[in-house]
């Protein structure tokens, strides 16, 4: 299992830049003393100590964050299940102190594949559509940031001539064709929808897949499991897209991140703490 991307920290980090809240003014609406909100910050949470608990509870109303699942993100009592079905693979790579994924999909009936991003080694993908015999046709990019397209030129020429590129027309490097928001594609026999999910980068993209044995749905750091990318373009963007166009989407949907262990929509609504109304 690959590890969860954000812990409680993380959590608490992001939706205090997104809500510009700092340490003093969290501790002035809360009455959270300044040294614990500093030492939660930083990770500092033991499960025996009922003052952890009552303050990180404190801290979640100004922050719009559910109480529960970030009690369960502290205490580290939730993992999502694991995601096997045929036809999708994830790849997890080292980007300097982090790791980030990309994933194939592929048409278990005709063989055609698709790559989305590349993470910082798409040898990787390389050998499994020479292991399976899959013919990659296309290339779809979920953002530009540099951990997920860091090894783009090795997947461009390891894969068919003919291989297309595809990027979302709000953020399309030179080596792509730009697409707009609601753009169809096919995979073989596998349907795929484009929504633009911006908010962490301008013209950030989720794939939604159908046709495996479960929906997939490739969100780059739109989300991730048990929590979001942070709102680098606008934390409101990002937390509204989220809602309207992710978690609006079947629940038994696998919800392949930019980075972390895959989860589902289902999961997501119960353990996720930026989404208290679920």
């Amino acid at each position: 299992m690959i590890p969860i991307e954000d812990f409680f920290e993380d959590i608490l980090g992001k939706a205090m830049r997104g809500l510009s809240y700092t340490p003093d003014s969290l501790a002035q609406v809360t009455a959270v003393p300044i040294q614990t909100i500093q030492q939660l910050l930083q990770g500092q949470y033991d499960t025996r100590n009922p003052e952890h608990e009552a303050a990180l509870r404190s801290l979640t109303e100004p922050l719009s964050l559910d109480p529960d699942k970030l009690v369960t993100s502290a205490k580290k009592e939730w993992l999502p299940k694991n995601a096997d079905v045929e036809g999708l693979r994830q790849y997890n790579t080292p980007w300097h102190d982090m790791r980030v994924n990309a994933f194939l999909v592929w048409d278990p009936k005709t063989l055609i594949a698709a790559a989305f991003d590349t993470g910082t080694d798409a040898s990787q993908i390389l050998d499994t559509t020479n292991e399976l015999g899959l013919n990659l046709q296309s290339i779809f990019i979920t953002h530009t940031h540099g951990d997920h397209i860091a090894d783009l030129p090795t997947l461009i020429h390891g894969a068919s001539p003919a291989v297309s590129i595809y990027a979302n027309r709000l953020e399309c490097p030179a080596e792509a064709s730009p697409f707009d928001e609601g753009t169809h594609f096919a995979i073989g026999n596998l349907s795929l929808r484009t929504f633009t999910t911006s908010g962490h980068s301008i013209g950030g993209t989720t794939y939604f897949i159908e046709g495996l044995e479960q929906p997939v749905a490739i969100v780059g750091d739109a989300m991730f499991a048990g929590s979001m990318g942070g709102g680098q373009i606008s934390y409101a963007q990002a937390l509204d897209n989220n809602r309207k166009k992710i978690l609006t989407l079947p629940e038994p949907t696998l919800l392949c991140p930019g980075h972390g262990p895959i989860s589902t929509i289902a999961e997501e609504k119960s353990h996720n703490p930026f989404f208290p109304e679920f």
